[in-house]
Parts: structure tokens; sequence; C-alpha cells
């Protein structure tokens, strides 16, 4: 299989975890909770729809660290889905990519940034998309950071890690006081089960929509397999990244939504666009909004880098195995990064996010990702029956572990399209991926 360009292998377990960890803790943790809280008003519900989205994280991330263990290439999931299913597959998955999925995600982080930024600068809160100011904000910073990318980002790792920190820390901040410095507010987590009222409007179509929200908090246990090619002894590194990485980000959500029902009555949640500004503030005043705040935007600052300086790859990788404009793979003379995938990115990023709430963003990233998630980590099953197939590390509790994500994965979608206030949205996502089969054959043709 033709690989994407040679890059050096300089990244260690440590770098490669907090890839996975600053990947995933993006905006979804800070912003989600409100959206899920409105379609799930129980407690016990809310909290059980956060352990299963880290359930199926866990089982992805163990199934793709068999198959990036023994397939550790630049592109990630374009490489896995090219290896286990064939040309086309890959290029719906990097079509997608290019079209739908990076644009929702850059709209989506976006967002988080704008409103936490202006919560910053304004004090009263301000409630999300329906802000003009929010979008805007939101646009410059996909713009800055296309351009700050195409000229390039010497010291990218550093500033990821350095944002995993200060996400993590604000998270654990939260967490530490919320549950040991006002441990009777625990109290709230566990006494209604599951209200009258809310048991007559919880619905599995609901939880459906909650899980949604949910996976796109979990997003990024997949994205350090877009630079496999740059780990340091892979076999080894990316099973503990992606494993471990994974693992930490399921402990540190599960404690945040203690938390933040440790303080804010699940009632009142749905109306906390801005949660984890809001119990910092209930907690500890002003100083603890500030705290929160530069956190929040250091995170989604850091998660928008990296979404312009990883999703490339999977366009490098297209364009040398033929499978996409040839003029998306160009290499900038002076600054060598591929200019013009940064820019076609940012541009629709800027488009979703003029145009989309974040609800609607966040909902459209994981239901154009989420099949492909489903193909790569089925793929295990195709690749295990090649006679030549060695992986360093096999996924425990084969063949239960994949399938389990699958089956969830086709739930999932099938509630989506059942669902009235999303069956639209759903085939309309849909109906984009299946455009890229007539694209891919006029490529193949020329």
């Amino acid at each position: 299989m033709p690989v994407a360009p040679s890059l050096p292998r300089r990244l260690g377990v440590v770098s490669a975890t907090a890839v996975v960890v600053g990947t995933t803790i993006g905006s979804g943790i800070f912003r989600s909770p409100a959206s899920i809280a409105g379609r799930l008003p129980s407690p016990t519900v809310l909290m059980a729809v956060w352990i299963v989205g880290g359930v199926l994280a866990l089982c992805g991330a163990l199934t793709l660290a068999e198959i990036a263990s023994a397939l550790p290439r630049t592109g990630g999931f374009y490489a896995f889905l090219k290896e286990g299913w064939g040309d086309l597959p890959a290029f719906l998955f990097g079509w997608t990519e290019l079209v739908i999925i990076r644009a929702a995600a850059l709209g989506a982080v976006a967002t988080t940034f704008a409103e936490y930024a202006l919560r910053l600068r304004h004090g009263p809160p301000i409630f999300g998309s329906a802000a003009a100011d929010v979008h805007d904000v939101a646009a410059i910073a996909i713009v800055v950071l296309a351009v700050v990318n195409v000229i390039g980002v010497r010291l990218s790792a550093m500033v990821l890690e350095f944002t995993v920190f200060a996400k993590y820390g604000a998270l654990l901040f939260i967490v530490a006081i919320a549950l040991l410095v006002h441990p009777p507010a625990v109290a709230t987590v566990t006494a209604p089960v599951i209200p009258v009222a809310a048991s007559t409007s919880i619905t599995t179509g609901a939880f459906a929509l909650a899980l949604v929200s949910v996976l796109w908090a979990y997003d990024g246990w997949g994205d350090l397999t877009f630079i496999a090619g740059e780990v340091k002894a892979p076999s080894r590194s990316l099973p503990i990244a992606l494993v471990g990485g994974t693992a930490a980000v399921i402990a540190i959500y599960l404690a945040a939504n203690l938390a933040y029902l440790a303080v804010v009555p699940i009632g009142d949640m749905p109306a906390s666009k801005l949660i984890a500004a809001d119990v910092a503030q209930r907690l500890v005043g002003q100083w603890g909004v500030l705290i929160v705040g530069v956190a929040v935007v250091l995170s989604t600052f850091g998660t928008l880098n990296g979404s312009l300086l990883t999703a490339p790859r999977v366009f490098f990788a297209m364009a040398e195995d033929g499978l996409l404009f040839r003029q998306l793979g160009l290499v900038h003379r002076r600054f060598k990064t591929p200019y013009l995938a940064i820019a076609l990115s940012a541009s629709l990023g800027v488009a979703f996010v003029l145009l989309r709430t974040f609800e609607q963003l966040a909902d459209t990233f994981v239901t154009a990702i989420v099949p492909f998630y489903a193909l790569g980590v089925a793929a295990v099953f195709t690749l295990r029956r090649r006679a030549d197939w060695a992986p360093p590390f096999r996924v425990p509790g084969y063949p239960v572990v994949p399938a389990l994500f699958i089956l969830a994965t086709v739930y999932l979608l099938g509630s989506s399209l059942l669902e009235p206030s999303s069956r639209w949205p759903t085939i309309a996502v849909f109906a984009v991926t299946l455009a890229g089969i007539p694209v891919y054959w006029f490529i193949r043709s020329r």
C-alpha cells in the first residue's frame, strides 16, 4: 500500500498520550452537559449515558490499538479503512472528513472558545450560538489559527502539552472543590434516581440523542492515529497512549459530571450553557470563573490548533495514493505546509460556524464520523483473516469488544433516523457522504 510522505518519528509515549487527552478534552465536557440534561432530566440516567459513552470509547480505543500497532501509518483511519476495506470506503472517509467532519468539529470547538472568551470579557452569561458576536469571534479564531498553521507551528507539541495541563487542571479544580470542600452537596446527585416526571419523558430516542452529544465530548481517542507515522516505538507507544489516554479522559469526565450535579440541580442544568464556569462561580465566586474561563479558552484554542494541524495528514495520504486532487496535497514552497488543504478546511469551518448552532455542529460531526469509526473498528475482523496478521497488541475480549462498539453504532444511527427531530439532518449527512462516490470515480478516471 502506498503511504503518505515519510515524517520523522519524534513523539514518545508521553507526548502521544497528551495528543489523545488534548484532542479529546476540547469543548464537550465544558459545554455539552446542558443539552444532555435537557434530554435526560434525571441524575442517574445522565450519569448512565456518560458511562455508556465512556465504555464505547474504550472499546473503540482498544480495537484501534491493535490495528494501529500493526499499521502505524500517517493518515489514521484512512490507512486502516484502505487496508481493511479498500479504496472506496477510505476515500469516502477522506471526502467526509474534508467537507463535513473537520468543518463541524472546527465550528463546534470554536463556538465554545468564543462563548467562554466573551464570558470572560462581559461577565453575564452569553447563551451560546444565539449571540451574533459568538459566531464572529469563533470565525476569527479559525482564520487566525489557519494562518498560524500555514506559516508553521514549531511549538505545536509544547502548546498541546501545556493546554492539556490547563484543561485537565481546570476540571480537577472543579471536582476537588465541589466534592471535597462542599461534600453535603453531593447528596443532590443521588437523591432522585428517576423522578416521576422524568421517567415519562425519557425515551430511547432521547437517550440516543444524548449519547450523540456524549460521543462528541469523548471524540478524539482516534486522532492520534492521524500522526501514527510520527510516534516512536509505535508498536508499544500507540496502544499505551490510546488506551491510557482514553481511560484518563473517562475518569475525569465522570468526576466532572458528579461535580456539576453536586452544585447545579438537574432541573437548572439545561439553562447553564457554560456549565463549568457557572459551577466555579457558585463555588468560589468570580475569580473561579476567571480560572475556569481562561483554562477553557486555552483548551479550545489548543484543540482548534491540533485539529488544523492533524487533518491535512489525511489529505496527504489520499493525494499520495491518487485518491484526492493533487492540489490539496501541495506543500507551500516557503513554509513547507499543506496550505490549500488547511485553507479549505478553515473556510468550510467558518461557513459552518456562521450558519449553525453548537448543538447542530456537534450532532453533525458525530453523525458523520460514527459510521467510519464503526468501519475502522470492524476492519479488525477482516485483518485477522490475513495469514500475515501479527499485531504486537491484541484487543482483549475479541470479538465481543469490537462487536459491542459496532452494535452501539448501529443503534445510534438507527435511533437518529427514527427520531423526527434528527431524521432529516442525519439523511442530509449521509447524502453528502454518498455524494463522494461519483467524485471518487471521476478522480479514478483521471
